[in-house]
């Protein structure tokens, strides 16, 4: 069964196609990530799943709703954490709760008892009295995933949930999220962290430019390149070069040469011999299964940028366009 699904989708602002007619679909219990550099669209798609975007063309479901014809209905089964925190610094996370609660129709009963278990299970309820304005940046986002589960949703969408946060941070809020997939929430995640993305999504849509280039689980994705990735820097020229025991070939940006290949123990040899052959002299050499950095490589000729603009500035011109 299918929690999310996506026909054809495009969002335009004036001659800009941020979304180009993607088609995806989540199903019912699972971890689904788009992986990305920034500006690749994952937001854009997060807002109008969410119903804060109109689509200009295509269809979409999440709930079994859908977004455009039942708005109400969508909210109503869905959470969301955002890149940029939502929250109101000078209140306690306490109120903050109750606040969010009472928005969506609870009773302070229901919000009492909610409310201590997610707190509790974010490791926030000795905290519950303190203003989030004194809460380190892990501390609001862990609050965030929170008060996105008090109302009970069906799906969770965490739109690029660890950007900024340190590496022990980051693993804790991993931990929450595995957590969250077992108490049968489905979850929506975006993400530029190539790590982030293997390691928690049951599947990947890899997304550029507007548009999905790939989808499947990791291990799917990976076999795109090859078994093992060779790079290659020679002294003197540069050269890219076919043989059978190669797969694919591309020149990097920083000189080295990058061959895809079956078995790099196998390779290597044959890829000495070759370059012997061809009069090229090999500087250094290193090897490696191929990562999801690879499979961008591959697809789109570009590594995918760690730190590509700033979200902030994304958001802001965002709101540019819809004013």
């Amino acid at each position: 069964m299918e929690a999310i699904v996506v026909e054809n989708l495009v969002k335009r602002y004036d001659d800009f196609e941020a979304v180009r007619r993607i088609s995806f679909r989540v199903r019912k219990g699972e971890i689904f990530a788009f992986l990305g550099p920034n500006g690749a669209g994952k937001t854009t798609t997060v807002h109008v799943l969410t119903t804060l975007l109109r689509p200009t063309s295509g269809r979409a479901f999440v709930a079994g709703h859908d977004v455009l014809e039942e708005p109400e209905e969508v909210r109503k089964n869905i959470g969301i954490v955002f890149q940029e925190p939502s929250v109101d610094r000078e209140l306690t996370a306490w109120e903050n709760l109750l606040i969010h609660g009472m928005i969506y129709g609870l009773s302070r009963e229901e919000i009492r008892e909610r409310g201590r278990e997610l707190l509790e299970f974010v490791e926030l309820w000795k905290f519950r009295n303190r203003p989030l304005k004194f809460f380190s940046g892990g501390m609001v986002r862990r609050f965030e995933i929170a008060r996105a589960l008090l109302h009970e949703p069906q799906i969770l969408f965490l739109d690029e949930p660890t950007i900024g946060l340190d590496p022990q941070t980051r693993a804790h809020i991993w931990e929450y999220i595995r957590a969250m997939k077992e108490r049968g929430v489905t979850i929506f995640l975006t993400t530029h962290y190539m790590e982030e993305a293997e390691r928690l999504a049951d599947r990947i849509a890899i997304m550029d430019r507007g548009k999905i280039i790939a989808e499947g689980t990791a291990e799917e994705l990976k076999r795109l390149v090859g078994n093992d990735v060779i790079y290659v820097r020679f002294e003197g020229k540069t050269e890219c070069f076919e043989a059978d025991f190669v797969r694919g070939c591309r020149i990097l940006p920083d000189g080295r040469v990058r061959f895809d290949v079956e078995n790099a123990s196998e390779a290597l040899p044959k890829l000495f011999e070759r370059a012997r052959e061809l009069g090229l002299r090999i500087f250094e050499v290193t090897y490696h299964r191929p990562t999801l950095n690879d499979v961008f490589l591959h697809l789109t000729g570009r590594e995918i940028r760690e730190n590509e603009e700033n979200p902030m500035k994304s958001a802001m011109r965002l709101w540019g366009r819809m004013r």
